[in-house]
C-alpha cells in the first residue's frame, strides 16, 4: 500500500483551521507496522491490533517552546468536565463513527512536503505513545475482557548528557539506547526529535 498523502483541499484555505480524518493513514500504518504480515512489523506495537485508533490531518500550525510540532498522539476521551467530554465525544463519533482509544494527529504541510523514511519514523513515533498500561511489576496491564488497557507512554529514557559523560551508559539506565544507536537505525536514518506534540505536553 502507497505511503497515504493529506488530501489537497486541506490546503485550500489556509486561514481556516481544518482537521479531515484519516483512514487511510491508519489503515497503511496497521499494514506497515502493526501487521505481523508486514516484513517491518514492530513487536512493541503489537497490543495496537485490538486498539482503536483515529488519525487526522491538520492545515493549524502547532509549536512549543519555539519548536514546530508535526505529530501528536492523545487518547480518544481524556479526562474532563462532563460537557467537555460530551462535546469531544460527539466530535470524535462525527469523524470515526465510534470513540477510539487513541486519536493521532499530524501537520499535512510536513506530510506533504517530507520523505517517505521521516514519515514513517513520525506516525511510528506516535505510535509508541499509543500504549499499554504496566502493572507494578512492569508487566503489561489487561482488562476484564482481556483486551489491553490502553495508555499515553512516555518515553523509554530521559537522562542528562553529563550524567552520561561523567558515570557512563550503564550507570545512567541508558545503555540500551545506546547499543541501539551503535547498532546503526533498522530502516533509515532521520531526524524528528523534539518534533511530537505529546513529548512536548509531558515536557511542560
Amino acid at each position: 500500500m502507497d505511503r497515504p498523502r493529506p488530501p489537497a483541499e486541506i490546503f485550500d484555505n489556509p486561514a481556516e483551521p481544518v482537521f479531515i480524518p484519516a483512514p487511510d493513514l491508519i489503515e497503511w500504518a496497521r499494514e506497515t507496522f502493526i501487521s505481523d504480515a508486514s516484513p517491518i512489523f514492530n513487536e512493541d506495537h503489537r497490543h495496537l491490533a485490538w486498539a482503536s485508533i483515529g488519525a487526522l490531518w491538520t492545515n493549524v500550525p502547532n509549536g512549543r517552546a519555539g519548536r514546530r510540532i508535526i505529530g501528536q498522539c492523545e487518547m480518544g476521551l481524556p479526562p474532563m468536565s462532563k460537557w467537555g467530554r460530551a462535546r469531544v465525544e460527539r466530535q470524535l463519533l462525527d469523524w470515526f463513527g465510534q470513540v477510539p482509544n487513541f486519536v493521532l494527529t499530524f501537520d499535512a504541510e510536513y506530510a506533504r512536503a517530507c520523505g517517505d523514511a521521516e514519515f514513517m519514523a513520525l506516525v511510528e513515533h506516535e505510535l509508541y505513545h499509543a500504549g499499554q498500561e504496566r502493572d507494578p511489576f512492569g508487566a503489561p496491564k489487561f482488562r476484564k475482557n482481556g483486551l489491553p488497557a490502553f495508555a499515553i507512554r512516555g518515553h523509554d529514557v530521559e537522562e542528562f548528557v553529563g550524567v552520561v559523560r561523567r558515570y557512563g551508559a550503564g550507570a545512567a539506565g541508558v545503555q540500551d539506547l545506546v547499543d541501539a544507536a551503535n547498532a546503526g537505525p533498522q530502516i533509515a536514518p532521520v531526524k524528528i526529535a523534539q518534533a511530537c506534540g505529546t513529548c512536548r505536553l509531558r515536557a511542560a
